[in-house]
């Protein structure tokens, strides 16, 4: 047996996590890159399966299997952090598609107005992407699920008067953003 572990007062293994980790990182990013192909999430993938890892370590016997079970945990986060992504997309589609024109307005639609409010909800999508995930979570519920002030404070576990204060901060970065955007575009 190695110098990271060593027998608890079960007769379970413990280890020094942050080198077992450390050892391992090299080709657990590989496994999370192979994976997801977006090399901006692995940081994120990996700081779950390192949580993930030492919250499972019970489950953990036999120090010998520790790159197999380091390699399921990083698998399944993987996963989960695509299926998260997935539906975080969804949610800014249909956002997105929400004001969209369809056949059946009666309501005229020049084309220069319909390729501009196109343009605007790309605007949309990009400053969404940018803002911290609480704060694109509190506006998209608000406003593509219709929520409450009192829903969204029971979902988020806070006060009314706090979801009043997160969604005025998330709007006023949201319009910045957006302004930012339109200069650049522009």
């Amino acid at each position: 047996m190695d110098n990271t572990s060593s027998r608890g007062p079960e007769g379970s293994p413990q280890f020094d996590w942050n080198e077992v980790l450390q050892r391992n990182e090299r080709w657990l990013r590989c496994v999370i890159l192979a994976r997801l192909g977006e090399p901006q999430a692995v940081d994120e993938v990996l700081q779950e399966v390192s949580l993930a890892a030492v919250s499972q370590r019970a489950n953990l016997a036999d120090a010998a299997k520790m790159g197999p079970w380091l390699y399921q945990i990083a698998v399944r986060q993987s996963l989960l952090y695509r299926r998260k992504m997935g539906r975080k997309r969804k949610l800014i589609d249909r956002y997105a598609d929400r004001f969209q024109p369809t056949e059946a307005d009666n309501r005229t639609v020049d084309p220069l107005s319909w390729l501009l409010a196109d343009e605007r909800r790309k605007l949309i999508r990009v400053a969404l992407e940018k803002l911290n995930r609480r704060d694109a979570e509190i506006l998209l519920l608000k406003y593509t699920e219709d929520w409450s002030y009192k829903q969204l404070a029971e979902h988020l576990n806070v006060s009314a008067s706090a979801v009043e204060a997160r969604l005025h901060r998330a709007r006023a970065k949201l319009r910045e953003d957006l302004t930012r955007l339109e200069v650049v575009e522009a």
